[in-house]
């Protein structure tokens, strides 16, 4: 299930959102044409290596995307829910929270898989959080989406909730299965994702701001 757009108006520019988007695409580009063995050894520098460890990565490798489709996918995911959460929440704290989610991503995912030699790289985490957050502030907001069945595409619209649970599941029965098999499936880093999500539900309250009175409701109350 890949999500088209949500049915959700702002009252705000996401500037956050649209900076994090460009800065993420501005950082892809600088070494998108590296060679196989250059481009790991950047990921190896810069990504979470659970095997080796460094707390600085797990900033870096929020701002690495392994593709083209990797960014794209990772981006729009981020133009769809973020830009409703960075106005619910306030552009400075948007940002914090995105990191945040991003940073408890990588810790999830170093504990889950300590022995792992494999770079994660990725905004997944991050975005996963916001997703969380998204699904507990918006329950009802609907969400077009595209699903593949075989060869054919279907258009619907579902509740946000009806996505995030879909969305989660897949992400958890993977998660298990990793741990099962002790090895990263395709290389995904799929309980980044699921420490990203339920980092945004826990963290979100931390960064709401208090919801500023109708003028009409103070009126009526003189």
């Amino acid at each position: 299930m890949f999500p088209i757009r949500d049915y959700n108006p702002r009252k705000s520019t996401p500037i956050v959102v649209i900076s994090l988007i460009a800065f993420n695409t501005f950082i892809y580009f600088q070494y998108f044409d590296f060679q196989e063995q250059k481009l790991l050894q950047l990921f190896s520098i810069l990504g979470i290596v659970p095997a080796h460890f460094r707390f600085i990565t797990l900033i870096t490798h929020q701002f690495l995307h392994g593709g083209l489709l990797h960014l794209i996918s990772n981006m729009w995911a981020l133009w769809i829910f973020g830009d409703n959460i960075e106005d619910r929440i306030g552009h400075g704290r948007f940002l914090i929270f995105y990191l945040l989610c991003g940073i408890s991503a990588g810790l999830i995912h170093t504990i889950t898989q300590p022995s792992s030699t494999v770079p994660c790289v990725g905004a997944s985490g991050a975005i996963s959080g916001v997703i969380g957050s998204y699904l507990f502030l918006y329950p009802t907001a609907r969400i077009w989406c595209v699903v593949p069945i075989i060869i054919y595409l279907y258009s619907i619209t579902v509740p946000a909730i009806v996505f995030g649970i879909i969305w989660f599941l897949i992400q958890l029965m993977n998660g298990l299965i990793v741990m099962a098999s002790n090895e990263d499936v395709a290389g995904v880093a799929w309980w980044a994702h699921i420490g990203g999500f339920i980092a945004g539900i826990l963290l979100l309250p931390l960064f709401l701001k208090k919801e500023e009175p109708d003028e009409s409701d103070t009126d009526m109350n003189l």
